[in-house]
């Protein structure tokens, strides 16, 4: 077998039909999932909605389904004040599987002024036992707020809601908590007795979350998610009507597999990590992604490559690319015009091309402007928290 690199564009890495039976299986079972969520649960195709924006991630493929995105873009386009709610869990960080949601979020700020809100679930993080004590939490809180804000959200239009500092939410929390009992919850969540209280107690606080912007006035929401968020959704949109509030639209992005073809995951090491990861990690982890090539050059040119299981064009279709580039990639790969280390090639410039800003952004990100796009109780010195927590003293990685 000869060794992949992205600096030498012209190797081809050998499949293993083992490994290559591994993908196949973990993206049969991410499209079932998908298909699970729209047969068995209710939602509906993408490509079966009459009206969307002209973006490529509504026509490539990473959107996948939805719940009432029609009548929300419709109230958009009405001039109706609308936000998005998305937001992240604190024991993790950002990486190449959320870009489609940051860009979605992202794409709807800019073109239309979208107010965002972003829950960083510090508590669930606690309870769920993803970390060790609220300090870390609370740290990790703030890394995400200032790489948020790196990634190019508008301060002013950005609201990230920590639940440890911003404990208002729970009073919303404990109001609709009235609506949502026991057996619903052990149905949805599969809890058992040995589980701690503040589980059960959490998807109260996660629908607050949603139901929050309209406590505001904001009626119109959308809520972009992963796949397995949609539990969480459909309980947030049972619960709202309860209460005279109005169901959240969703939005649901597809799962990546990771590198290796396997489930996506930190414990795995097999995640490309937007800020975590130095550029020279981002390139080590590009050239090991799993190829769809043939072993030696010849035979990739006469016979072509398999990018269905190709994990740099999967990366490229469902992220980087619009649906006429990936299907022209797509068709040079399998016909051996594009070679495996050239596919990893055009990964790593497209992530270079977007992570380094980035990357440099992050350096400028001051105190003030995290502390001002964070909700907060009365009398919360948050720039004080902030400065205190030693996250602004953490360098960024680029080498």
């Amino acid at each position: 077998m000869i060794k992949n690199t992205i600096k030498e564009g012209n190797i081809v890495h050998s499949t293993n039909e083992e490994t290559k039976q591994q993908v196949e299986n973990e993206l049969k079972r991410l499209y079932d999932d998908k298909e699970k969520l729209i047969t068995a649960f209710g939602a509906s195709r993408i490509e079966e909605l009459k009206k969307k924006p002209d973006y490529k991630y509504f026509h490539n493929g990473f959107l996948t389904s939805h719940r009432d995105f029609d009548k929300f873009y419709e109230r958009l386009l009405n001039n109706e004040k609308s936000a998005i709610v998305s937001g992240l869990n604190p024991s993790g960080q950002f990486h190449i599987g959320h870009i489609g949601v940051l860009d979605i979020n992202l794409f709807f700020q800019n073109e239309y002024g979208i107010d965002l809100y972003f829950p960083i679930s510090d508590d669930e993080s606690y309870v769920a036992r993803k970390i060790d004590n609220q300090e870390i939490g609370l740290k990790n809180s703030f890394r995400l707020v200032k790489e948020a804000l790196a990634y190019g959200y508008e301060p002013k239009k950005t609201h990230f809601i920590i639940d440890q500092i911003y404990t208002n939410i729970y009073n919303l929390a404990i109001k609709i908590s009235r609506g949502i009992n026991i057996t619903t919850i052990r149905a949805i969540y599969d809890y058992k007795d040995s589980d701690n209280i503040g589980l059960t107690f959490y998807p109260s606080i996660q629908s607050a979350h949603v139901i929050f912007p309209q406590t505001l006035g904001i009626k119109n929401v959308l809520v972009p998610i992963g796949l397995d968020e949609d539990t969480h959704l459909r309980a947030s949109r049972d619960v709202a009507e309860k209460f005279g509030y109005e169901k959240a639209s969703v939005l649901h992005g597809c799962f990546l597999p990771g590198i290796d073809g396997r489930k996506m995951s930190k414990s795995k090491g097999n995640a490309i990590y937007i800020f975590k990861d130095t550029l020279n990690e981002v390139k080590k982890k590009v050239s090991q992604t799993f190829s769809g090539g043939k072993a030696t050059i010849e035979e990739h040119r006469r016979l072509g490559g398999v990018p269905d299981v190709d994990i740099s064009y999967l990366y490229l279709k469902y992220v980087f690319k619009n649906i006429r580039e990936a299907q022209q990639l797509y068709d040079d790969y399998k016909h051996g015009k594009i070679l495996s280390g050239e596919m990893k090639k055009i990964l790593y410039d497209e992530l270079l091309k977007k992570i380094e800003p980035m990357k440099e952004k992050l350096e400028h990100i001051t105190i003030k402007e995290m502390a001002s796009s964070i909700m907060k109780n009365d009398g919360v010195d948050v720039e004080l928290m902030i400065e205190k927590s030693g996250v602004m003293s953490e360098e960024t990685k680029k080498e």
